[in-house]
C-alpha cells in the first residue's frame, strides 16, 4: 500500500506557502467557503491558493505602522518556522513519550524567565486566563482559601476563576489610574486570595505591588507588564517577587503566537503537588488544568535564544517610548485630554470636546486605537505592543482628525 504523501510533506506546497505569505496585497479579501462539508476534497494545493486571499489578505496587520489598537503584537519570522516543525510533529506534552525534547524545553523556558519573579517554576498555559485559573486553583488548594478579592478593574478572568472553583468574589474599588484603592482591603484576608493586577486591561495601571503576602495567597496578573521585569522599566513590578504565584502571557510582550502564557509559583513543588492528577494510562502526573497540549514553548525558546535578554527588553523598551512619546503629544494638544501618564505602554485619551468622539472613532485609522468605557465615558485607548509602530505617522494621523473634527 503507498504512503499518504499528504503526511510526508510537500517541498513545493511549503514553499509556494511562504511566497503566498509574503504578499502585501491579494485580489479579495472573502472566503468563499461551500455551505456544506464537501463530498470530495480539491486537494492541498487546491486549497492553499483558495484560502490565502481570505486568511491572509483578510487578516488584521498588527505589524503595520499604524497598529496601536490592541494588546496583540506582531511576531517575529522564527516564531513562524517553530511553528511550522511544531505542526510537522504533533508533540503532547502530556505524555513523556510523545515530547521528550518538548518536555524539556518548556522546562527549560520556566527556568530561564521564573527568577525575574522571584518565582522558583512553573508551567505553560493557552494563555493568561488559565494562568490566573490555575494559580487560584493552586490558592484553594494549597492555602485553604475561601473567597477572592481584586479590584473592580481586575481582568474578568479573575471573577470566571472564582465562579469555576465556587469561591465567593469580592470586588474592591480602583482609583482614577484604575489600581486598586488599597486602603479598601479587609483588615483579615487569611482565607483570601488576593490578586494584584501589573498592566490592567483598561489603562495599563499596576496595583500597588508592596500589598503582595498581606493575603492568605497573593496572585500577581501580569499577563500585560510582567515582561517589563526584563526590561530597563523591572522597577515598577517592585514586589511581584513576594506574590505566591504570578501569570504572564507570553502572547503580549514576549511578542508570541497566541495561546502562549506562564504559570510561575514562588512554591513550585507545593503548588503542583495540589494541582496534579495521575491516572492508569500516565506516565507522569498531568499538572494543572490542560490534558493534551502542544509545545507551545519551543517558539519561545527560539526567541529567547535568538534575541536574548537584552533583544527581549530592546522591543519591549522601543513600545514604551511609542507609547511615551504618543502620550507627549496628546498632553500637548489643548483639544485632547490625557487620562495619565502611560505606566505600561498603554495611552488613554479623548477629545475635550466629548460629542466628536463617535465622529473620531469614525475617522481615526484603521488599527490605530480601540475604545474602551472607564467610569461611564468612552475613551480611546492605544496600545504600544507593535515595536515597528511609527509613532510620528500616527501623530500625524491624528493631528489630521482632530483637525476636521
Amino acid at each position: 500500500m503507498p504512503l499518504d504523501s499528504d503526511f510526508l510533506g510537500d517541498r513545493q506546497g511549503l514553499l509556494r506557502a511562504i511566497d503566498l505569505l509574503g504578499r502585501e496585497a491579494y485580489d479579495g479579501t472573502t472566503l468563499h467557503l461551500p455551505a456544506r462539508l464537501p463530498e470530495d476534497g480539491i486537494g492541498s494545493q487546491a486549497a492553499l491558493e483558495a484560502l490565502a486571499p481570505g486568511i491572509l489578505g483578510g487578516a488584521a496587520r498588527l505589524g503595520a505602522p499604524l497598529a496601536l489598537a490592541h494588546m496583540d503584537p506582531p511576531t517575529p519570522w522564527l516564531t513562524w518556522a517553530m511553528a511550522l516543525w511544531n505542526a510537522s510533529l504533533n508533540q503532547n506534552l502530556l505524555h513523556p513519550a510523545t515530547a521528550p525534547v518538548a518536555r524539556d524545553i518548556e522546562a527549560q523556558v520556566i527556568a530561564w524567565l521564573a527568577p525575574f519573579f522571584g518565582m522558583s517554576g512553573g508551567h505553560m498555559t493557552a494563555g493568561s486566563t488559565l494562568a490566573n485559573l490555575t494559580a487560584l486553583w493552586a490558592a484553594r488548594e494549597c492555602a485553604g482559601i475561601e473567597e477572592i478579592v481584586a479590584a473592580d478593574c481586575a481582568h474578568l478572568s479573575v471573577a470566571k476563576a472564582a465562579h469555576i472553583l465556587g469561591l465567593r468574589y469580592r470586588a474592591l474599588p480602583s482609583d482614577h489610574s484604575g489600581a486598586l484603592v488599597a486602603k479598601s482591603l479587609p483588615d483579615d484576608l487569611t482565607r483570601a486570595a488576593l490578586v494584584l493586577t501589573a498592566g490592567t486591561t483598561a489603562t495599563g495601571a499596576i496595583d500597588s505591588l508592596e500589598l503582595a503576602g498581606r493575603a492568605g495567597w497573593t496572585h500577581v496578573d501580569a499577563a500585560w507588564a510582567g515582561p517589563l521585569r526584563l526590561s530597563a522599566h523591572a522597577d515598577r513590578l517592585s514586589g511581584i517577587e513576594r506574590a505566591d504565584s504570578v501569570a504572564v502571557s507570553a502572547h503580549k510582550w514576549l511578542f508570541q503566537p497566541k495561546e502562549s502564557a506562564l504559570v510561575l509559583f514562588r512554591d513550585t513543588a507545593r503548588a503542583h503537588a495540589g494541582i496534579s492528577f495521575g491516572g492508569a494510562y500516565l506516565a507522569a502526573a498531568n499538572v494543572g488544568v490542560l490534558g493534551s497540549h502542544g509545545a507551545t514553548a519551543v517558539p519561545l525558546l527560539a526567541t529567547l535564544l535568538a534575541w536574548g535578554r537584552s533583544g527581549v527588553a530592546a522591543r519591549i523598551e522601543q513600545c514604551m517610548r511609542v507609547a511615551e512619546r504618543l502620550a507627549a503629544f496628546v498632553d500637548s494638544d489643548a483639544r485632547l485630554v490625557l487620562r495619565g501618564a502611560p505606566r505600561t505602554g498603554i495611552v488613554v485619551w479623548r477629545p475635550r470636546d466629548t460629542s466628536t468622539f463617535g465622529w473620531l472613532a469614525e475617522r481615526l485609522p484603521r488599527g490605530a486605537a480601540s475604545t474602551t468605557m472607564i467610569a461611564g465615558e468612552p475613551w480611546f485607548r492605544m496600545v504600544a505592543a507593535n515595536p515597528n509602530a511609527d509613532v510620528e505617522l500616527l501623530i500625524d494621523a491624528l493631528r489630521a482628525a482632530v483637525a476636521r473634527a
